[in-house]
């Protein structure tokens, strides 16, 4: 039971999962398009398991540890999205070599001959793909830069397969508007496609043109030429994707529970065991329309006080308070009561727990526990 839970714990709310997986999964399958899911927010094979409940299927990690533990519970087609070092090249064929189909990303030619040497030396064909930036936002090489070719001629130089190209609309966390995301999408499909064009046309084979934010994954309004999606946050929701309007704060899945440990009504303040330990240092939501500080605090069965956030955080202290400009009133939490906290970043959230405590909506049970990897 949520009251005897020891805490700050890490909830998880299996309907809300549920509903999101089956959101954005119905979404791409009437468009004809294959979603990867990226792993990298929920780091758990029983989450990944509700996205592929008949068995395995195509993920995207963002470590390599992440990949071998996939790799461990039968997943073996995996992209690894992240640019590529002489030490993960060695340690990705090594996976090669056991059977995984595990996909690479670089966008030089440099990590082209290094991922083909690792490849020799392991006694297998590696498979890259060549990353494109689409917004300025990370790596990667715009769709004309002529070493978009370079890269291609000096992979099949070294023996390595061209498996396509991918992007990441990073600068889509940036926006607000239904318009500005619905641009933001069409503007990642067509630099991918030109990209994986301009491949063609000088010869190469591009099958993959793989895109993929959860913000242009639920505003893409085409995706012509696009053959597969990736997307990681979706599974969960968090309060930046509520501020950036992919999500409402009902769809968010994942909360930390913590306790009343003390008030401060003379400063408005009530204190919580949750610092930013527990719901780490991330506040992507002060740039947004709507600050939330450290979190937005909700009560046991996840109703959301109006305008109650975790206002400062310290490493194992919360302190709760209203939003400054608010009308609304501090709720009478007395010692011992138990809050829900909405992370801002659910990745970054989830990282600093070690499981899941599995709720249902409004429930006060706890169904499972399911443990999350870590490391890289």
């Amino acid at each position: 039971m949520l009251g005897t839970l020891a805490t700050p714990a890490l909830l998880l709310d299996e309907r809300r999962l549920d509903r999101n997986l089956a959101r954005l999964s119905s979404r791409m399958a009437e468009r004809g398009v294959v979603l990867r899911p990226h792993m990298k927010t929920a780091k758990s094979i029983d989450v990944a398991r509700r996205a592929y409940p008949s068995g395995s299927g195509p993920i995207t990690v963002s470590t390599l540890a992440e990949a071998e533990y996939f790799a461990r519970h039968g997943f073996r087609d995996i992209t690894y999205a992240v640019g590529l070092a002489p030490h993960t090249a060695e340690r990705a064929m090594r996976l090669r070599k056991a059977g995984v189909d595990l996909k690479v990303l670089l966008d030089s030619p440099e990590q082209a001959r290094m991922l083909g040497a690792a490849g020799r030396a392991a006694g297998v064909t590696p498979t890259a793909f060549i990353e494109i930036d689409c917004d300025g936002h990370r790596g990667g090489l715009t769709a004309n830069d002529p070493k978009l070719i370079a890269v291609a001629v000096a992979l099949g130089e070294a023996g390595v397969k061209l498996a396509g190209v991918l992007t990441h609309a990073g600068e889509s966390y940036s926006l607000f508007t239904p318009e500005a995301l619905v641009a933001a999408a069409e503007n990642e499909r067509a630099v991918a496609v030109a990209a994986a064009e301009a491949l063609r046309a000088a010869g190469h084979q591009c099958p993959i043109v793989s895109v993929g934010s959860t913000p242009t994954a639920h505003f893409a309004e085409d995706l012509t030429g696009v053959t597969e999606m990736r997307a990681g946050v979706y599974m969960f929701f968090d309060l930046v994707m509520h501020g950036v309007g992919v999500c409402t704060t009902d769809d968010i899945a994942i909360s930390v529970l913590a306790t009343v440990i003390g008030t401060k009504p003379e400063k408005g303040w009530i204190l919580v065991d949750a610092g930013w330990m527990a719901l780490s240092r991330d506040r992507g939501t002060a740039a947004q329309r709507v600050d939330q500080g450290y979190g937005l605090i909700c009560d046991v069965a996840g109703k959301v006080y109006p305008d109650l956030i975790v206002s400062q955080a310290s490493q194992e202290h919360g302190i709760l308070a209203i939003r400054p400009g608010s009308a609304h009133a501090l709720p009478n939490l007395p010692i011992g009561a138990k809050v829900r906290i909405l992370p801002n970043h659910a990745c970054a959230t989830a990282s600093q727990h070690e499981l899941y405590n599995v709720v249902s909506a409004g429930g006060d049970a706890i169904h499972a526990r399911w443990p999350r990897m870590r490391g890289w």
